[in-house]
């Protein structure tokens, strides 16, 4: 599309360019991100998200239905106004996005390239400072946005958050989670703290320096507000199993407060923030349960220690309604 690689020529000052690798294809083929490489400029390579709506989309799950679509058309406009928007701090790094524009059904970001700027790792195993670099990220990123109301973004973040996935409610075999399912989403929503979310914080989404102690986040489509356990128990769940949750859940707990009691406003009352979000964190864990037994409930992630969490906070709400 000739228009969107003159947008880049524009605001790059670059004098020619060439599309390099790809490096992914967009889900349910919604797209494609590309690294474009510059001539006579001082970036040597900028990244392309290039949105273009499917006449028919592909889902691997099977669920590309008109609810659907529409999702998915919204998270590129949150993302995008994400971008043109909002900015972080070095302790929560995102890409600098250079310029962000819509062509009829077509949108195009274009960002920073992470690689040139010493993010280059991707990891598919995290040793335990690596998780703790992720971790400190999510916490000076809920610090920094503290408060903060999610104007142009999902009001409530997340890309499982009930009320946009009420098809895989529908279909859930767990009767008990079920019928909590409401009550569970209107108590992580109705948080005294909330700040702005991630939203799809797992471990592909993070860009690690080369000796893994600093990193940077990308894909900002299910931004928006909300607890931010949400982003805690999701990106815990991507990089590890069952037994290592059992295992190493309480001290990487420990070090996400330690992380976000250091970068808080002094003005926020950290022993209440952290006590609510710590009894916060395992309602999170069961709302994300509750998506994926309805989305594909054969799925790894469908683990002991996400239905031990999951019968806690189902005990704790009969225990609260016998009263």
């Amino acid at each position: 599309m000739q228009t969107y690689q003159d947008l880049i020529l524009q605001v790059s000052g670059a004098k020619a360019l060439r599309k390099g690798t790809k490096i992914q294809t967009l889900w349910s083929g919604y797209g494609e991100i590309v690294r474009i490489h510059l001539e006579n400029c001082d970036r040597p390579s900028v990244v392309v998200k290039h949105v273009k709506f499917p006449q028919e989309s592909a889902h691997p799950g099977g669920w590309n239905t008109d609810r659907s679509h529409q999702r998915k058309v919204r998270s590129y406009q949150v993302e995008t106004y994400w971008y043109q928007n909002y900015a972080t701090n070095d302790r929560c790094r995102v890409p600098v996005c250079l310029v962000a524009r819509s062509f009829g059904d077509e949108q195009v970001i274009v960002l920073e390239d992470l690689d040139v700027a010493g993010f280059d790792e991707r990891r598919n195993s995290v040793s335990d400072d690596e998780i703790k670099a992720c971790l400190g990220w999510l916490a000076n990123f809920h610090a920094f946005f503290m408060g903060v109301e999610p104007k142009g973004l999902w009001p409530i973040g997340t890309y499982w958050h009930l009320e946009t996935r009420p098809d895989e409610l529908e279909v859930m075999s767990d009767q008990p989670l079920k019928k909590s399912a409401g009550e569970i989403d209107r108590i992580l929503n109705s948080c005294h703290f909330k700040t702005i979310v991630h939203g799809d914080a797992k471990l592909a989404n993070f860009c690690f320096s080369g000796n893994g102690n600093r990193v940077a986040a990308v894909d900002f489509q299910y931004v928006g507000g909300g607890c931010g356990m949400k982003d805690l128990i999701y990106f815990l769940g991507s990089c590890m199993n069952d037994k290592q949750c059992e295992k190493r859940v309480p001290d990487l707990l420990d070090y996400y407060f330690s992380e976000l009691r250091a970068a808080v406003d002094e003005q926020v009352n950290f022993k209440d923030l952290e006590a609510e979000w710590r009894e916060m964190f395992a309602f999170a864990w069961t709302d994300f349960h509750r998506f994926m037994l309805g989305w594909m409930p054969g799925h790894h992630k469908n683990n002991r220690y996400s239905r031990k969490l999951t019968q806690d906070v189902l005990t704790k709400l009969k225990q609260k309604h016998s009263k």
